[in-house]
């Protein structure tokens, strides 16, 4: 397996400049290495992101330092109960001179230049917005003032409030299918990253924080033309093929492959999921680590690298499973590497 050379030499330079990233995004976000990856690896192969995690964990730090590294505008918006899907592309307010006037609202204001649009708490926004989002993750354009509005460069991000119940609405499965990944933010468990956390003053200033990346780093106008070179240069043998197809069906139809996890009825636990949409992302996101990793071939370590992330949010449990959908989930895909044996 050999690094790409020749005329992949464009390639294998934005692998440098995509680990320059990696490594600035690291220096203002510790101890979180796997999830700074992962949301590299979602960057490059343009999926969308669901956050979740406790709060004050570094989420809006760690996707503005990214913003601000990837370069293009950067726009957030906070979940309500009373937002309207108008919300987000107009605002209707009255000026200073007390007549009503109609701005563009936080999609439209940036136009084409938008390249991270961040949806904070999206569980308390009302399904009506839910469903302009995903209009705007599966075409990238929304309706407003007359004309459609195209966002060539866009990549959603959203975080998902796990602790408070009222006034939420839970991700309908449409809704959290589009999404590329689910990627849990945890507290950061090495001794030395939480003493820095704690205790040290530049980790206390966001904004100051944030204005220390190195901005720029890659070129967000570029970055889809790059995403479809890697999946094309990227191969999968035929031997992975057979492998990830038997991934897919031990976590469709587990019993039959001969998985049991305890106290659970394996017969009873997959509804349904693991859509062929969810295996084609998997791919993309193998082909993406493969790539960072210097190669031009998947190979298994790097679908077991993305498996739970991808794929775990795709699997829908019969309902008397689904409050402890995040153990059962973990134990399944874990379960289902140790079952199928790699290639």
């Amino acid at each position: 397996m050999h690094a790409f050379a020749g005329t992949d030499e464009m390639i294998a330079d934005w692998r440098g400049r995509a680990l320059a990233l990696e490594a600035e995004v690291a220096k203002v976000v510790l101890g979180q290495e796997r999830v700074v990856r992962l949301l590299l690896i979602a960057v490059f192969a343009r999926g969308h992101v669901l956050l979740e995690g406790d709060v004050g964990v570094g989420k809006t730090t760690l996707l503005r330092a990214i913003a601000r590294a990837i370069g293009g505008a950067y726009e957030r918006v906070e979940g309500t109960i009373d937002l309207m899907p108008s919300d987000l592309v107009y605002d209707a307010r009255i000026g200073d001179d007390g007549r009503p006037r109609v701005d563009p609202g936080p999609l439209l204001k940036r136009g084409a230049d938008l390249s991270i649009f961040f949806f904070n708490e999206i569980n308390r926004a009302r399904p009506q917005v839910h469903s302009l989002l995903l209009r705007l993750m599966a075409e990238g354009t929304v309706s407003a003032f007359g004309r459609e509005h195209v966002f060539p460069h866009l990549q959603v991000f959203a975080d998902r409030n796990r602790v408070e119940r009222e006034e939420t609405f839970e991700l309908p499965a449409a809704a959290r299918d589009r999404f590329f990944m689910e990627v849990q933010v945890a507290v950061p468990e090495g001794r030395e990253a939480r003493r820095a956390l704690i205790f040290d003053p530049r980790f206390h200033d966001t904004d100051r924080l944030v204005a220390s990346v190195r901005e720029g780093i890659i070129d967000h106008t570029r970055l889809c033309a790059v995403a479809r070179a890697i999946q094309e240069r990227v191969k999968a043998s035929a031997a992975i093929e057979t492998y990830t197809a038997a991934l897919w069906d031990a976590v469709r139809t587990p019993a039959q492959v001969g998985i049991a996890l305890p106290g659970i009825d394996m017969d009873r636990l997959v509804r349904g999921g693991a859509s062929p949409r969810g295996m084609s992302f998997l791919v993309r996101a193998a082909r993406v680590r493969a790539w960072l990793e210097g190669r031009d071939m998947i190979v298994p370590e790097d679908l077991r690298a993305v498996f739970p992330e991808v794929m775990a949010h795709r699997i829908f449990f019969d309902p008397v499973y689904e409050m402890r959908r995040e153990p059962i989930a973990a134990a399944l895909c874990a379960t289902a590497f140790e079952r199928v044996p790699a290639p």
